[in-house]
């Protein structure tokens, strides 16, 4: 069972994060944006190509791939994203069949592995969190002797408290930070009603990368993922300090950020021209 004693006696060894490898940029507006292309699930199945080259057209520079794309060799997959421009830095790939997509993430040339979420079946207590940081320094070291990084991500529900611990804290005091990162989602973030800003200040060298998108003001928080937790908007239309954000990620320099939007109120390229538009903005601010 995992005790507060031991909780904060193992802490000590994941406060001491590693530096990541980190791309340095002359200025804000040579960071390269991508498309976590979950974004353009609804029109990527019927026209990839073309889905690919509007998002080059509106100036993103490389795209995350989903779990649902792979029905696509790694193979094909990889030469339709450069035909279009584009690179692949990262791909997410379910915690249940992880196991056997490491070699689709090599061929697909991705540098960043990640893991979307941890099931509800395992993350439902601190000791189930524990466990799941377990697997993931696991996959960590299979990443890296595969020349890839391990990386996962978060919605709000690893903010739920059990005890005086979070299913976050948890995550972050029990990984190897030479072997795991955080994808950082800045939207589920605030829907947990914590502030992005406060954690990238306090794990930002431990952030592989972060998710871009916007909460609707005057909405409330919550740690379920259900329809009341939907409140997404294009960046800068909404609540959160990205002029912060983006700073704090330079001072870090977190190698990679994409946009993704999970639903879109306007058709959903329409959606990614608005932010990207606006992220050219807030970063020269």
């Amino acid at each position: 069972m995992l005790t507060r004693r031991k909780f904060v006696g193992n802490a000590a060894a994941g406060v001491a994060a590693l530096a990541l490898d980190r791309k340095a940029f002359a200025n804000a507006e040579e960071r390269p944006i991508g498309v976590q292309l979950y974004t353009v699930r609804s029109i990527l199945p019927n026209d990839i190509a073309g889905t690919l080259q509007a998002i080059r057209k509106i100036g993103y520079q490389n795209v995350e791939t989903y779990v649902a794309e792979y029905k696509m060799s790694a193979k094909d997959l990889r030469q339709a994203i450069l035909d279009a421009g584009l690179t692949v830095p990262s791909a997410h790939f379910g915690y249940n069949d992880f196991e056997s997509r490491f070699d689709y993430a090599k061929e697909l040339g991705a540098e960043c592995i990640v893991c979307s979420m941890i099931p509800k079946t395992i993350a439902n207590s601190a000791d189930g969190y524990k466990r799941g940081a377990e697997q993931y320094n696991k996959w960590g070291e299979q990443a890296k002797s595969m020349g890839m990084r391990f990386g996962f991500h978060n919605h709000n529900v690893e903010f739920q408290p059990y005890g005086d611990v979070t299913g976050f804290d948890v995550l972050m005091r029990y990984t190897d930070p030479a072997l795991v990162q955080w994808q950082m989602d800045c939207y589920w973030v605030a829907q947990a009603g914590h502030d992005p800003v406060a954690l990238l200040r306090q794990y930002g060298n431990r952030i592989q990368s972060l998710h871009l998108k916007d909460r609707k003001p005057n909405v409330p928080t919550s740690l379920n993922t259900g329809p009341d937790a939907a409140h997404f908007t294009e960046v800068g239309e909404g609540t959160l300090d990205w002029k912060t954000i983006f700073r704090l990620a330079a001072n870090d320099r977190i190698p990679w950020m994409f946009v993704e939007q999970d639903q879109t109120d306007k058709p959903p390229l329409e959606s990614l021209q608005i932010s990207y538009t606006n992220i050219e903005k807030l970063m020269r601010a």
